[in-house]
């Protein structure tokens, strides 16, 4: 299996995705897998070595309990994703988990927000709806925190 993907999704949907601790396959419409996140990178190398196609890795992901379902667009199905069960432990919501991908992007980028949103694929007027959504306020040393 590759070991980099073509960016199926935005920078920050692949950061969320790449955050949960249950792993997330993506198949296309002809059964060709379209993205796979590490923790699903790892479970289907270990049941299936270099497995890439849906004919072939369906069955015995839904042995070890994956659930399936449909990708729809209006009328039209693009896809299926795959969701691995994982530990209870780790478990976040989607909310945690993209506010911990921003604050590890702004960490990256020096808490520059031009260059945060650009890295993450949203615009800095989302970025700063988000910050302001999960409560994050720049502190008096110019760095982001809670408000107390």
């Amino acid at each position: 299996m590759p070991e980099r993907q073509p960016a199926v999704f935005s920078p920050l949907a692949q950061a969320v995705l790449d955050s949960l601790s249950e792993g997330v396959l993506v198949f296309d419409t002809w059964g060709r897998m379209a993205y796979a996140n590490p923790a699903a990178r790892v479970t289907v190398k270990r049941i299936d070595g270099d497995g890439e196609n849906a004919e072939s890795l369906l069955p015995k992901l839904a042995r070890i309990g994956a659930r399936i379902s449909p990708i729809w667009i209006g009328g039209s199905k693009l896809g299926e994703a795959v969701y691995l069960p994982a530990d209870a432990a780790g478990r976040r919501t989607l909310a945690e988990r993209e506010r911990h991908a921003i604050i590890q992007t702004l960490d990256a980028t020096g808490w520059k927000l031009t260059e945060t949103a650009r890295r993450l694929g949203i615009s800095r007027t989302t970025l700063w709806r988000r910050l302001r959504a999960y409560g994050l306020e720049r502190d008096s040393r110019g760095r982001w925190s809670r408000p107390s």
